[in-house]
């Protein structure tokens, strides 16, 4: 099962897809598992990844992937449920700091997703919708919320369910009650 989770910035995403998982987890059994996209670089950061941690508590298994989804996804158990958080930040990072091309970028994503239907996790991927906003007159951001929206695009077609997080609610797009 892939589930795609997106929503405006603090919309309670987080909240709505560590329930998946958790649901998924009392479904199927075994660990679960966070793939943490965000690096502390400055106060701010470093607290909400602190808050996270906390709230999440001691029993998920926190992983600090590196670019590629897939080599992450093959270390974690079969039958595991996988929390992506936040493929934005993977977005950032594969754009600015690898300056990977948009369909490397796209291509690093489907590898991922195939690895996970493959090892039959249950991955929950989170991510912000940033396109709700008037366009950006900076080409390199353009770029960069179009190179997100295509990973959107693909990552929701591939998807079991779908949703949207507003005001801390979850709407099914795709999938379950849809």
């Amino acid at each position: 099962m892939i589930a795609f989770v997106a929503g405006g910035a603090r919309s309670g995403k987080s909240d709505v897809a560590e329930a998946l998982v958790s649901e998924q987890r009392a479904r199927c059994g075994g660990a679960r598992y966070y793939l943490a996209t965000a690096q502390g670089r400055d106060d701010e950061m470093a607290a909400r990844i602190a808050r996270h941690r906390h709230r999440r508590g001691d029993d998920w298994v926190t992983l600090e992937p590196p670019l590629a989804l897939a080599g992450a996804l093959s270390t974690i158990p079969q039958g595991s449920a996988v929390l992506l958080d936040c493929l934005t930040l993977w977005a950032s990072r594969v754009m600015f700091e690898a300056e990977l091309a948009a369909s490397e970028g796209r291509a690093m994503l489907a590898h991922g997703l195939v690895e996970a239907r493959r090892r039959e996790l249950a991955l929950v991927v989170v991510s912000n919708d940033l396109n709700e906003d008037l366009p950006p007159r900076d080409a390199q951001v353009w770029h960069y919320l179009a190179f997100l929206q295509a990973l959107h695009c693909d990552l929701a077609a591939e998807a079991d369910r779908v949703i949207e997080v507003v005001a801390g609610r979850g709407i099914d797009w795709k999938g379950e009650s849809a």
